[in-house]
């Protein structure tokens, strides 16, 4: 499979090229949906080329020294080129699944920012406090690869805790680092309120979402119901005296969205708008995939929302993830925003399950 793609490497080089150059194209930069399009297609496409480069340049080392070792008379020169196989050989498999890596077909939506919504589930305030923790796992991750995070609506609990917050997490590829966190977070631990110590297990639920653009969905305003009202805080007090907070019903779907974290109504509208976008691309997806909802059923990262891909057990300072076995003893690190390695490991199983279904 990848000598094949060797074979089309000059292809791939002259496409990067071309696209190289439309980003150049002063036209192409003034329609702003034509050189999006452009620039990630021409960021998948580099990264194929560098990955069957790579391949074709260890190829080509490994097979001029075993000519060395098998042909040359020159003791020293076969002593080198032997010391050099030892050296390469072991980095071919690397080599190979890089390749095929690259040449997988992405999912569209790996270049997007995301809008992501965090629910206290079961377990009360300590469920408010663990979404609370939750959002502060992701937004410490977001600053770490230098995305942009900003709250589009939020739900705080009276101790200090989110009964619910959702938020947008803007930069490369943000959706394709964090959509296997979808799903039900489990949290084993001694609440704060509990005199008596004892060990409580409750839940968060997070949804990652690809963000939409305006483009990507079409909304009749005729199909929406646009409320507003008074901000409210923990407790239900309110925290503005003008009705700037907005709820948006998208009548064909029955979806509501709100926002209030601005004391701009024309702000809360446009953040509530982009939630809506959001959700109505989600369900488009879900629909598109319907043919083929028995084999991601078997798949082990693409569970349901309600499926619980992760405990958090604080007295073991551990973190499993169910789906991949995967137990990390550093509990309190993750929790920092600290989860690069759970992430990479997350891509890296679905990598390999995508090329083993390829084969």
């Amino acid at each position: 499979m990848l000598d094949d793609m060797l074979r089309s490497l000059p292809a791939y080089r002259e496409r990067l090229d071309e696209l190289t150059g439309r980003l150049q194209d002063p036209k192409v930069l003034a329609n702003p949906r034509e050189a999006r399009d452009a620039g990630r297609e021409r960021q998948r496409l580099a990264a194929v080329v560098e990955a069957l480069e790579g391949y074709e340049r260890l190829t080509h080392a490994i097979a001029e020294a075993q000519e060395i070792v098998r042909g040359s008379d020159d003791a020293e020169l076969v002593t080198m080129a032997r010391a050099e196989l030892e050296e390469l050989e072991p980095k071919m498999d690397e080599a190979v699944r890089e390749a095929r890596r690259a040449l997988l077909p992405r999912d569209p939506n790996d270049d997007r920012s995301v809008i992501v919504e965090i629910r206290g589930g079961e377990g009360g305030e300590e469920a408010a406090l663990f979404a609370a923790d939750l959002f502060r796992m992701y937004t410490r991750y977001a600053q770490e690869k230098g995305w942009k995070v900003e709250i589009l609506d939020s739900s705080p609990s009276g101790v200090g805790g989110f009964r619910e917050v959702v938020f947008s997490v803007e930069g490369p590829e943000a959706y394709a680092h964090l959509k296997f966190e979808s799903g039900v977070h489990r949290v084993q631990r001694v609440p704060v309120t509990e005199a008596a110590g004892r060990i409580h297990t409750s839940a968060a639920t997070v949804a990652v979402l690809p963000e939409a653009e305006e483009v990507d969905v079409a909304i009749d305003p005729a199909d929406l119901k646009v409320d507003v009202f008074r901000s409210s805080g923990p407790g239900g007090q309110s925290v503005n005296t003008a009705d700037s907070a907005v709820r948006i019903k998208h009548l064909p779907t029955g979806i509501v969205v709100q926002c209030q974290d601005e004391r701009s109504q024309l702000k809360n509208k446009a953040k509530a708008m982009k939630v809506l976008r959001a959700k109505l691309l989600d369900i488009a997806r879900e629909e598109q995939d319907a043919k083929i909802r028995d084999a991601r059923r078997s798949q082990v990262l693409t569970g349901g929302r309600n499926v619980k891909i992760r405990t958090y057990n604080f007295p073991q300072n551990r973190v499993t993830d169910h789906r991949i076995g995967l137990t990390i003893q550093r509990l309190p690190d993750l929790l920092e925003g600290n989860i690069g390695d759970l992430v990479n490991a997350l891509r890296e199983a679905d990598a390999q399950q995508r090329l083993r279904a390829a084969v």
